[in-house]
């Protein structure tokens, strides 16, 4: 059961434009059993060269429904439905942005005749809509609007579902498949079948090798999985689009998974990467001794080459941080940045604070409490290994943390320490330090186990 859909829109933003016209051709698999045509106000003006293209008017859509009075007719007729479009993601995500906004998740299966025709129709110069339809001989009566193009793409589907009868010995093969239907054409299928469901990384590549996405997952099979049949945002089936090339790496671990992922989108910076994943943490507490000895804290923006001792996702978070840690640790407010004065802070003032801000106190006796603090964002261990599951069933992985710092993570063999830790520590291989890294590991820690912890 599909349903074969055309709009028009004011603009080519689905966020930031909507929809004018909307046809559903309602289909069996063999013929045309119901449809609905209607224009949509789109509760704005309408761009002289969108009604140049399509002729529809501001004066023609002034007393047409809204949007949100045929949303109940458009999930009615699409219920238990495949959507079929040409160049569908622009026509779904439009659609998608519509119900968006009336607080409704609209998700129905995605077909698009555009890849599916490059898949069963190849060797055509262009699948434009216009261009594909004029090389089979398919009429559009109406071009660029809705029901006009709608019902083209109905005979353009029609055509398809032939010859992928022909192709498959009577069966439709790929219309029913409409997750392959919408992956890329280079994309081997029989590789998705290979993909462990593992911890690992995986990397993405597009029809000229590029690398665009690198992710990690606690199973592979099924998050890649995800990634290929994912209809949620512009983005994520921009990206599926792309993938012409899938490679993976299993790392026994979920935590090596992690660093190998952050270790790899920073030296390859991938595009989509780059764009969907702007760090979090853009605010830190930084730790400094001032000319008299005291421990200092302050709490700032992040700058790239900054160190901070505790990233948090926003000023708030980090100052609520710190006002704790003073509250904890009877911390000095002015030492910790939250109260400037010339003088003492006001803590001091009210008996609170023991007058670090103003000599009372000596910088021994304060930093003895401020260094208890420092030992909530750094490892109170400071020579250790993390040792977790391996690739096999004699392997293990090993993070080994020196100095209170990431050093570097290998594998070894469970059959080779049986006269110390040599083969762990010959395991390792070095890899640099960063504020994420820091962030994966004490957060992993926090909320996950390991196998054991070994202190050297």
């Amino acid at each position: 059961m599909y349903a074969i859909i055309d709009i028009e829109t004011t603009g080519g933003s689905p966020r930031l434009e909507k929809i004018t016209e909307i046809a559903i051709y309602l289909h069996d698999g063999k013929e045309i059993t119901g449809e609905y045509i209607t224009l949509v106000n789109p509760e704005r003006n309408i761009p002289y060269f969108i009604t140049s293209l399509t002729g529809i008017t501001n004066e023609m859509v002034e007393n047409a429904p809204r949007f949100f009075e045929i949303a109940k007719n458009i999930v009615e007729l699409t219920e238990g439905r495949t959507f079929v479009a040409h160049n569908a993601r622009f026509d779904y995500s439009f659609i998608r942005e519509e119900f968006k906004s009336l607080g409704f998740n609209y998700k129905r299966n995605l077909l698009d005749t555009v890849t599916l025709g490059r898949k069963l129709l190849p060797g055509h110069k262009s699948y434009s809509l216009g261009n594909i339809c004029n090389d089979l001989n398919i009429s559009i009566n109406g071009r660029h609007r809705a029901a006009g193009d709608a019902l083209a793409t109905v005979r353009l589907f029609e055509m398809l579902m032939e010859k992928d009868r022909e192709m498959n010995t009577g069966k439709q093969a790929m219309i029913k498949n409409t997750k392959t239907s919408k992956l890329n054409p280079k994309l081997n299928l029989d590789k998705i079948s290979d993909i462990p469901e593992e911890p690992g990384i995986y990397y993405f590549y597009n029809e000229s090798g590029d690398l665009i996405y690198i992710g990690k997952s606690r199973n592979l099979q099924q998050r890649i999985n995800t990634h290929l049949s994912n209809n949620t945002t512009n983005r994520s089936m921009e990206m599926r689009d792309h993938i012409a090339d899938i490679d993976w790496e299993t790392t026994g671990s979920e935590l090596i998974a992690l660093l190998k992922e952050s270790s790899e989108i920073k030296k390859n910076k991938p595009h989509y990467n780059r764009a969907q994943r702007r760090t979090s943490f853009q605010w830190g507490i930084f730790s400094f001794e001032d000319e008299k000895g005291y421990i200092n804290y302050r709490l700032g923006p992040l700058e790239l080459n900054d160190t901070p001792v505790a990233v948090f996702s926003s000023k708030e978070r980090t100052r609520a941080k710190l006002e704790s840690l003073v509250e904890k640790y009877n911390l000095c407010q002015k030492l910790c940045g939250l109260y400037e004065s010339a003088g003492e802070c006001f803590h001091h003032q009210v008996g609170i604070c023991r007058g670090a801000c103003c000599g009372k106190e000596s910088a021994r006796d304060y930093n003895e409490r401020a260094l208890k603090a420092t030992d909530q964002f750094v490892f109170s261990s400071r020579n250790f290994f993390i040792i977790d599951k391996g690739r096999s069933e004699n392997e293990r992985c090993a993070v080994k943390i020196y100095n209170g710092k990431y050093y570097g993570f290998g594998y070894f063999d469970i059959n080779d320490i049986g006269f110390g830790l040599t083969a762990v520590h010959e395991c390792i291989k070095p890899s640099g330090d960063n504020r994420d890294i820091q962030v994966i590991l004490k957060q992993y820690l926090k909320t996950n186990r390991v196998e054991k912890i070994i202190e050297f």
